[in-house]
Parts: structure tokens; C-alpha cells; sequence
């Protein structure tokens, strides 16, 4: 690049890796770079010599097991594709903006997704989907390879352009499983980037797609690591439902794939054991109430010699010698608190008194039960917001356990079928011991509700009558804020016109300045600060990590102004982003570059 060259503020065109969203294509491609620079020449891949690299792990047989549907190639393209949208910021809809980490977003999960790759890769520890289960009745989303922005625009409407109805997958269609598969196979793909090494998919889902669902789960995350579940969705407490056939359904399936090739280890669960009935008593009047007593001996009573082998006199001076479930010190500890039981007045085994009113950490099994049902979860919603329009809400309870077995405190949880909200709401509610962030998503699908037009007015209404404290960040999937450069000789003195402005006539600072966040890979909870600089407002973001100012007639000493404030704010590294046609006149935009190198500040855009 020659001086001239190096002395312009480079302006981010619609051709810029920072006007779209993460290309995961190249990413890809780069990766394979570093793995095998071997098999590339001249810049393309050869595919005979990295087959030649990969040796036996290239399977050339016509007869080998293939889990394939029709429209497949096209949905792996889908995913592959990047976004030209952006979020827009929604200040009026949101609760504690400048503080909140929480977020939703509402727009078609599949832009959504792709938007978010740059700034949440590898940060979500838990993603949660409750995705259409394909009854025939569902919503699924027709996704659109060309545009898929303007795509959601249409379908938000539920009908395209020539006025046939887009909301239902019914089983005539003849594509029926294919259909679902394509529409649920990117959003996966997309999601599995989001999630960290040892991050973990739950996903609910009935017996219509189950085998697919599982199957494609283990293309995208591996075959070793995933998981099936069952959630008994019976209420305690309720009569058993009249069978329609010969048997009775009282089950879902919870499906758990995991990002990490080894197995991860979730984490165990803390509920209480109490039940009223005579096994809760207190013999020996302690303080803390009702107990009842656990085993603690392990195995077939035999010393097998390892860390948790060791002798247990009891006060008879009866000698266990034995393995046991806790250590020796752990032992030494609960006998000196007096949560340890000997058996027989004294005379026997000694085993672990439980509290009725203290929880007990305990190992999830692979049956979720009594964790209430959709029915309990839709008088939840219906007692906090006063509508009862959603049929199949999961239960907080149910997702307040999938969150506390695979995410520790500050993780991040999300979904992208966001539906009423329920995994915000369990978030919450987990926040009053440990904070959990969340970032939901949700389609502006249209209710039959006299009381919300879209699932996502409800949501966000749900959302903000549970987190009044810890607040809600709202964010709606749009067209890009940047103008593209559009041919059209007909008006071309107009088209002339707006090419002189950058960025849409109807758009903010603010707008611009999220759609910057998502370009440069910023979390959209970032803290902003604002300063004036020589009149100007300049935006400080990550404690100035990145500085942004959007006005006009920028003059040198803004320029100047923005130098001083990295020398305040003193970064480590900082980038600048103008508005390309915000300078007084060229000689600024020129010298903006020199002035901005002698702070250090080499990444110096325009947009």
C-alpha cells in the first residue's frame, strides 16, 4: 500500500468484512489454512490432496450410512451466508438500559443468529430451544437464500408476496420432515459456534421429530455427545389424562448435545427432600428441625483400600471399616456438627442426617419429574400478565434445573424460540442466589390474543414483570442503517443525491452505533459512555476500547479531542469509526489519519 493510500481513513463500503455479519466460509477455510497448508494452491483448496492428507479418513463408498433429506445443500448454504441486517436498539421498551446484561431480541432467530457470531462466539455456556415440534400446526419459518432480511419482513405477515399462507408445515405438503429439518438444520450450525468449549444445547421435542432431531444433532455436534432425556410432564398431584389411544402420553423428550468432544459433567442440583409423612422426625431435638437419615456406606460394606476407605468407630466401639461416600475429613466435619446418625441408639452404622428444610445436592438422572407442567406454566403466565393465549409454555421449574445442572454464576443462557420467555423468567428467578445472564429471541408471530398482537409483545411484557431490578435490553432485527448503492438510471440524480449520505435518513446515532458493536464483534452489553468533544457527541465504548463519533462538520480539534481522550482513557488498543461524510472537508479527513497515528491509534474507519 503506498503512503498516499495509507494517509485515508478507509470507509467501510457493503463489500467490507465489517459491513455483514461473521463469513463463516472463510472462517472455515482459514482454519483449514492452519491445519493443512498444504492442500492449497494458489489460494483454492485441492480436495485430492487433502483427501490424500486425511488417508483412511476419507470414505469414498456409494454405500455408506448418510443421514440426508431433501433441501439439505441448500440449508448448509443458508447458514454459510452472511447477514447485511442489523439490531436496533429499543430504549423505550427496555429497563435499566446502560446496566442491564440481559437481552431480547425480536426478529427471525436465523439473522439474529448470524448477527450475534462476531460478538458471541464461544460465550454462551447453555443455549435452551423449545422449536416448533412439526404437529402440522406449527410455524415454521421459510427461509429465503438471496434476502433473507427482506424475507422476514414478508413472513412476519404470514403470507408472501402473491398472498399464499406461510404459517403452517402440514403433512400433505410432501415435505413435511424436510421442510422442518431445513428450517431447524442452520439455526443449529449457527448455534453451535455461540456456545463455549464445554457449552451444552438442551432442546425440547415430542415424538413427531425426535429421531430426526436426535440424528441431526449428532451431525452438528458429533455422535459421542449427545444425549436423550425424558421429561415426565405429569403434575403431582393431578389425575392421570383420559387416554385418546391405547397409551397414555405423559413424556417429552429433552435432547442434550455437547459442544466439547468429551463428555462434560453437569453439574448437581440443590431441591429439597421433604414430604410430609412420618420419615421426617427429630429424636434428638436439634435446633434445625425434622431430619431423616441417609446412607453413606458405599458398595458391599468391603474396604477396597482407595481415598474414601478408612475406619468408623461408633459409640458402642463397634469398628466399620469400610468405603463410604464422603471423605474421612468430610466425616470428621459432619460428626462435629451433629449431622451424623449412629444407627440403633448408638449401636449401628452411622449414616447422615438430612434436614427437611435444608436442600440436598443431588445428581440428575435421565427422567426430569416433578418439575410441574405446561398447564401450572400457563396460570404462571396468566396470574403475572393476565393472558393465557400460549398453549405449551415450559414450566420455569423444568428450565430452572436444565440451567442450574450446566451453568455456573455470570454464564450466559439462551434461546432463540423464545416463545413466552420462560428461560428469561428461570434466569431470573436464579439470579436471586447466582447471576445468570440471558439473551432471547423471538419472531413477532402473530396471536389470536385480543390483548397482544405478537408472541413478542407478550414476552417482552413478561420479561419486564420479573426483572425490574436486573433489567431488560429489547433489540429488533432491521434492514441495515448503512444505504446501498443502488443503480437505477431512471432516477439517477437522486440515487447521485443519496449516495452523498452513508447512512439512512430515518436511522439514529444509536442505530448506527449497534450496528458497529455487531460489525467489530462488541457485546451488545458492552458499557457505553458519552463525551462532548469540541461540541461533538463521541461515544466511549469498553472504556475506550473503540471510540465512534456520527456528527458532522468534524474539524480538526475533534480530531485532536479524540486523541486526548485515549491518552485518558488509556486502552490498550483502540479503534475509530466517522461518518464518512461527518468531516468539514477532506483536508480533516486526511489529516484526521496523522493525527490519530501519532496517539497510537492505527484502525481508523469510515461508514
Amino acid at each position: 500500500m503506498s503512503q498516499q493510500e495509507n494517509s485515508k481513513v478507509e470507509k467501510i463500503t457493503g463489500n467490507s468484512p465489517e459491513a455483514k455479519s461473521l463469513d463463516i466460509t472463510n472462517q472455515n477455510i482459514e482454519q483449514l489454512k492452519q491445519l493443512f497448508p498444504d492442500v492449497f494452491s494458489e489460494g483454492k483448496i485441492d480436495f485430492e490432496v487433502l483427501k490424500a492428507v486425511l488417508g483412511e479418513a476419507i470414505d469414498d463408498s456409494p454405500e455408506r450410512y448418510n443421514f440426508t433429506w431433501s433441501g439439505k445443500t441448500k440449508a448448509r448454504q443458508i447458514a454459510q451466508t452472511p447477514s447485511t441486517g442489523t439490531l436496533r436498539p429499543c430504549k423505550g421498551e427496555s429497563i435499566n438500559w446502560d446496566t442491564t446484561e440481559n437481552l431480547f431480541i425480536e426478529g427471525d432467530n436465523l439473522e439474529v443468529l448470524k448477527l450475534l457470531q462476531k460478538s458471541y462466539h464461544k460465550k454462551v455456556k447453555m443455549i435452551y430451544i423449545d422449536p416448533p415440534y412439526n404437529t402440522g400446526k406449527d410455524f415454521v419459518y421459510r427461509d429465503n437464500f438471496h434476502d433473507n432480511v427482506k424475507n422476514y419482513f414478508e413472513l412476519t405477515e404470514q403470507v408472501d408476496n402473491e398472498g399464499n399462507k406461510l404459517s403452517t408445515n402440514s403433512e400433505a405438503s410432501g415435505r413435511y420432515h424436510s421442510d422442518w429439518l431445513n428450517m431447524i438444520y442452520p439455526r443449529l450450525k449457527l448455534a453451535r459456534n455461540l456456545l463455549t468449549d464445554d457449552g451444552v444445547l438442551f432442546a425440547s421435542i415430542d415424538d413427531n421429530e425426535v429421531t430426526n432431531f436426535s440424528m441431526l444433532l449428532r451431525e452438528v455436534f458429533g455422535d459421542t455427545n449427545v444425549e436423550i432425556y425424558i421429561w415426565d410432564t405429569r403434575e403431582e398431584g393431578t389425575m392421570p389424562k383420559t387416554a385418546k389411544k391405547t397409551v397414555r402420553k405423559e413424556h417429552e423428550y429433552i435432547l442434550a448435545a455437547f459442544k466439547s468432544n468429551e463428555r462434560i459433567k453437569l453439574n448437581k442440583y440443590s431441591s429439597y427432600k421433604y414430604k410430609d409423612n412420618n420419615d421426617w422426625t427429630n429424636p434428638d431435638n436439634d435446633p434445625r428441625g425434622p431430619w431423616m437419615s441417609g446412607n453413606i456406606s458405599r458398595g458391599s460394606g468391603e474396604s477396597s483400600g482407595g481415598s474414601k476407605s478408612f475406619a468408623i468407630t461408633n459409640p458402642e466401639g463397634v469398628v466399620f471399616e469400610r468405603d463410604w461416600s464422603i471423605s474421612e475429613e468430610e466425616f470428621k466435619a459432619l460428626l462435629a456438627d451433629n449431622r451424623i446418625y449412629f444407627a440403633n441408639n448408638g449401636s449401628g452404622v452411622p449414616r447422615r442426617k438430612i434436614f427437611a428444610n435444608e436442600p440436598v445436592e443431588s445428581i440428575q438422572s435421565s427422567i426430569f419429574e416433578g418439575l410441574k407442567s405446561s398447564q401450572s406454566a400457563k396460570r404462571k403466565i396468566a396470574d403475572l400478565i393476565g393472558c393465557s393465549d400460549f398453549d405449551y409454555p415450559k414450566p420455569t421449574e423444568l428450565l430452572s434445573r436444565l440451567i442450574e445442572i450446566s451453568t455456573m454464576s455470570g454464564d450466559i443462557v439462551m434461546d432463540f424460540f423464545a416463545g413466552t420467555g420462560s428461560l428469561g423468567h428461570a434466569a431470573y428467578e436464579l439470579s436471586n442466589k447466582e447471576n445468570r445472564k440471558f439473551i432471547l429471541i423471538q419472531l413477532p408471530e402473530k396471536m389470536a390474543s385480543t390483548s397482544y398482537s405478537v408472541i413478542s409483545e407478550l414476552t417482552i411484557d413478561r420479561l419486564k414483570s420479573v426483572t425490574p431490578n436486573t433489567g431488560l435490553k429489547v433489540f429488533k432485527l432491521d434492514e441495515t442503517n448503512i444505504r446501498p448503492w443502488e443503480a437505477d438510471f431512471e432516477n439517477l440524480e437522486l440515487v447521485l443525491q443519496q449516495s452523498e449520505q452513508s447512512i439512512k435518513g430515518d436511522r439514529t446515532s444509536e442505530d448506527v452505533l449497534y450496528e458497529i458493536f455487531l460489525k467489530y464483534g462488541y457485546d451488545l452489553t458492552t458499557p457505553v459512555e458519552t463525551e462532548l468533544v469540541n461540541g461533538k457527541i463521541v461515544f466511549v465504548v469498553g472504556a475506550g476500547a473503540l471510540f465512534v463519533c456520527l456528527d458532522d462538520d468534524i474539524t480538526t480539534k475533534t480530531v485532536e479531542g479524540i486523541a486526548k481522550l485515549k491518552e485518558d482513557y488509556d486502552p490498550e488498543t483502540t479503534q475509530v469509526v466517522f461518518k464518512d461524510e461527518g468531516f468539514a472537508d477532506d483536508r480533516v479527513k486526511t489529516n484526521a489519519i496523522q493525527i490519530l497515528k501519532q496517539a497510537a491509534i492505527d484502525d481508523v474507519k469510515s461508514i
